[in-house]
């Protein structure tokens, strides 16, 4: 049996290998800073869209973070359990004014993680991010 497409690939040039990899490393600085308040990368994200978009609910949140439905709903069951958002109004999610406290909190760390990721990236990786961020979105829209 002939294997030619094995001679004619280069995994290095992968660009889902290299975002997921971009990933876990940007992660895993967030993690550093974040995770003594018990609350994930993704779990985070959702506390903070809703601390600005109170009262979305899950198709909304799902959207907006490319979360699919089920880990979605793992992550924000977590949060209810922590009685850090709730569906008093359901479907309507809200921030809980626990939340809100917590996500006060998390914000000076949340910052300094920001920073170190930005020093390492510079201006032109932030800008490089964005242009990617905006080109990819837009097609996926």
């Amino acid at each position: 049996m002939e294997l030619k497409n094995l001679n004619n690939f280069n995994p290095s040039t992968c660009i889902s290998g290299k975002i997921t990899g971009l990933n876990r490393i940007v992660a895993g600085i967030f993690r550093k800073y974040v995770s003594p308040f018990g609350v994930s990368n993704s779990q985070l994200t959702l506390l903070f869209i809703l601390t600005k978009m109170d009262g979305l609910n899950q198709k909304q949140l799902s959207e907006m973070i490319y979360l699919e439905k089920s880990t979605l709903n793992r992550n924000l069951k977590r949060l209810f359990d922590q009685e850090l958002l709730s569906k008093q109004n359901f479907p309507s999610i809200s921030i809980t004014e626990k939340g809100k406290r917590l996500v006060n909190d998390i914000i000076p760390e949340w910052r300094k993680a920001m920073d170190e990721i930005e020093s390492i990236m510079g201006d032109s990786g932030k800008m490089a991010l964005d242009t990617l961020v905006q080109n990819i979105t837009q097609k996926q829209n």
